[in-house]
C-alpha cells in the first residue's frame, strides 16, 4: 500500500486507526485511550494508558501518616474517568466525534499528515480536578504525548503525577541515559550521569513490598523484549520501544508490578507471579524522606503541591 503524508486513517464505529509503514496505532473512545500500538506486528500494550498518582508507600509514608492523607488519589490511580475527547485531523476540528453512523462517510482511502486526540478526565477525588492526555501523531509515525494536570486548591497531598503503561508481557532488561541507580527527588545527589543497561526488570527486595525503581532525569529509554501473548509468534527475536525526552528530562520506573500490587503484599512471597512489564513516566515524583528513618515528613521541596498545574511530554519511538 502507498502511503500519501504516511498516516492512513481509518474512521472505525468506535475507534480511530491511524496506518503508518511500521506502525499501527487504534485509539477507543469509549476505553478513553491508546488501546494499542503495534510497532512491526508487535503489540505493546496491554491497557489502555491512564494517568496516575499513586506510588507504593514506604515505611517514612507510613510513619508520618502520608498514605492515609493521600488515600484518596489511591481510588484515582485505580479508576479512570474519561469525561470529553477532541479530534483533529489536519486542520479539521471534529464538533462530533466521528463514531457510526457519522463515520459512513468515510472511505478506506482517507489520509492525513498529522492526527491530534486529546482525552479529558476527571480526577475520583474531593474535589475533583481534570487531567488531559494529548496524543500528537505527525507523518513521521512517532507519537508526541502531553499530559497536563490542572491544580485546584483543597486536595490531599500527591504521591505522584504521571502515566502507567501496561505492556504485555516482561521485558528481558531496558537501557537509558540519565542517573545511575534508583533515584528520588531528594535521592540524587550520589547518582552519576551516564547511559546503564539493566537486565530483567528488578524488584527492591524489601521485607515489606514497597515503592522502589524510580528514575530521575532521563533522556532516553528503551525496553526490550522477545515474547509476546500471540501465540503463532515463536521468532524470540528481541524487539524494544523507545522513550524520548522532548522539551526537558522525565522521570521513570520499568517494574513488573503496579503500584496496587505492591502496596496489597505484606511481604515478597505475597507479590504475583511476574507476567507483565509496568512503565510509569513520571512528571512530578514525591520524595521518599527518611530523615530519622520514618516518621518525619518529607521537606517541602521534595513535595508535589497538588494545586499547581503539572504538565509534561515525551515521545515513543
Amino acid at each position: 500500500m502507498a502511503y500519501t503524508n504516511n498516516l492512513h486513517i481509518i474512521y472505525g464505529d468506535a475507534t480511530l486507526g491511524i496506518n503508518t509503514p511500521d506502525k499501527q496505532y487504534i485509539f477507543s473512545y469509549e476505553k478513553g485511550g491508546l488501546e494499542s500500538l503495534k510497532i512491526k506486528g508487535k503489540e505493546w500494550f496491554y491497557r489502555v494508558p491512564t494517568p496516575t498518582f499513586w506510588r507504593a508507600t514506604t515505611d517514612n509514608d507510613r510513619g508520618n501518616g502520608f498514605n492515609l492523607k493521600a488515600a484518596q488519589w489511591l481510588g484515582a490511580d485505580m479508576f479512570s474517568h474519561c469525561t470529553e475527547i477532541q479530534l483533529k485531523v489536519d486542520q479539521h476540528d471534529f464538533a462530533d466525534l466521528p463514531i457510526a453512523p457519522l463515520n459512513n462517510q468515510f472511505s478506506n482511502h482517507e489520509y492525513a499528515s498529522k492526527v491530534e486526540i486529546t482525552f479529558i478526565y476527571e480526577t475520583l477525588t474531593i474535589p475533583k480536578t481534570k487531567v488531559e492526555i494529548t496524543y500528537q501523531i505527525n507523518n513521521n509515525g512517532h507519537v508526541i504525548i502531553k499530559m497536563r494536570y490542572f491544580g485546584k486548591k483543597d486536595l490531599p497531598p500527591l504521591p505522584v503525577i504521571g502515566m502507567r503503561f501496561i505492556i504485555p508481557t516482561l521485558a528481558s532488561g531496558f537501557e537509558y541515559e540519565g542517573l545511575s541507580g534508583e533515584t528520588y527527588p531528594d535521592r540524587m545527589a550520589g547518582a552519576s550521569a551516564g547511559s546503564f543497561k539493566i537486565k530483567g526488570l528488578p524488584v527492591t527486595k524489601y521485607l515489606v513490598p514497597q515503592e522502589n525503581g524510580m528514575h530521575m532525569q532521563t533522556h532516553q529509554l528503551k525496553i526490550t523484549r522477545n515474547t509476546t501473548l500471540n501465540n503463532a509468534d515463536h521468532s524470540n527475536e528481541d524487539f524494544d520501544l523507545t522513550v524520548e525526552q522532548t522539551d526537558k528530562p522525565f522521570n521513570f520506573s520499568c517494574l513488573p508490578y503496579t503500584a496496587e500490587e505492591l502496596e496489597n503484599a505484606t511481604h515478597i512471597e505475597e507479590l504475583p507471579l511476574a507476567r507483565r512489564t509496568v512503565l510509569v513516566i513520571a512528571g512530578a515524583v514525591r520524595g521518599v524522606g527518611g530523615i530519622d528513618s520514618w516518621g518525619s515528613n518529607v521537606e517541602d521541596k521534595y513535595r508535589i503541591n497538588p494545586s499547581q498545574d503539572c504538565e509534561f511530554s515525551f515521545k515513543l519511538l
